[in-house]
């Protein structure tokens, strides 16, 4: 039994030393009231990018731009195409997108498997978008994604106050020029919500209300 304890102690130590371990989120932009982090991840000399900022929107307004992927192209930074591939439920969709990189780098393409879930307590709405291998043949030219997660979190503050956090962890795959990585570390998720703020104006989300999501 003392030898079943000191397991389960072993591993919970294991556990805590391997979650403490991981680098701290730094700050690499703050301004106009969006903060762009970023952190190395653990094995890889990649980087997860986080963003957060407080908006002037509804949680329906949110997840409508987010799930409304065929309009992707006109605010995700430097996305060429976005198209729906499959609308599983309002809530639940695959799609395809095509992100331009500047010269040297060839463009990269992924499917990505959008979910809405809202916790019915405290009404956080979350959206998780992993990339699906294999869901459609590679393109000539266009560098697969090979993995890549990007999450949501939407939390409901005062009346149309909102705050979001945006967590992204991308194997972009093949040879990219670190000059090219940096721009999208910071750049490229500063000018995404700069142009989200902008989206969420449209009329096409303005009064909008979706069935699935409690306000």
């Amino acid at each position: 039994m003392k030898a079943k304890y000191a397991v389960l102690l072993l591993v919970a130590t294991l556990n805590f030393i391997h979650v403490f371990a991981q680098p701290h989120w730094k700050l690499k932009l703050n301004k106009e009231g969006i903060a762009v982090y970023s952190r190395s991840l653990e094995n890889s000399g990649l980087k997860a990018i986080k963003v957060e900022c407080t908006l002037p929107a509804s949680l329906s307004q949110l997840v409508a731009v987010v799930m409304d992927v065929n309009t992707g192209a006109e605010w995700v930074y430097s996305t060429k195409s976005s198209v729906l591939l499959k609308q599983v439920s309002p809530g639940d969709l695959y799609y395809y997108s095509e992100v331009s990189l500047p010269w040297p780098a060839s463009n990269r393409d992924f499917v990505a498997h959008l979910i809405a879930v809202q916790d019915s307590a405290t009404k956080i709405v979350t959206i998780n978008g992993p990339t699906v291998p294999g869901y459609i043949p590679v393109k000539k030219g266009i560098v697969r994604v090979p993995n890549s997660s990007g999450k949501w979190t939407i939390t409901p503050l005062q009346k149309a106050m909102i705050k979001v956090e945006y967590v992204l962890e991308v194997d972009p795959g093949g040879s990219i020029p670190a000059w090219v990585v940096n721009l999208f570390a910071a750049k490229g998720p500063f000018e995404t919500f700069r142009n989200l703020k902008q989206q969420l104006k449209k009329p096409a989300y303005a009064n909008i209300r979706l069935p699935f999501i409690q306000e």
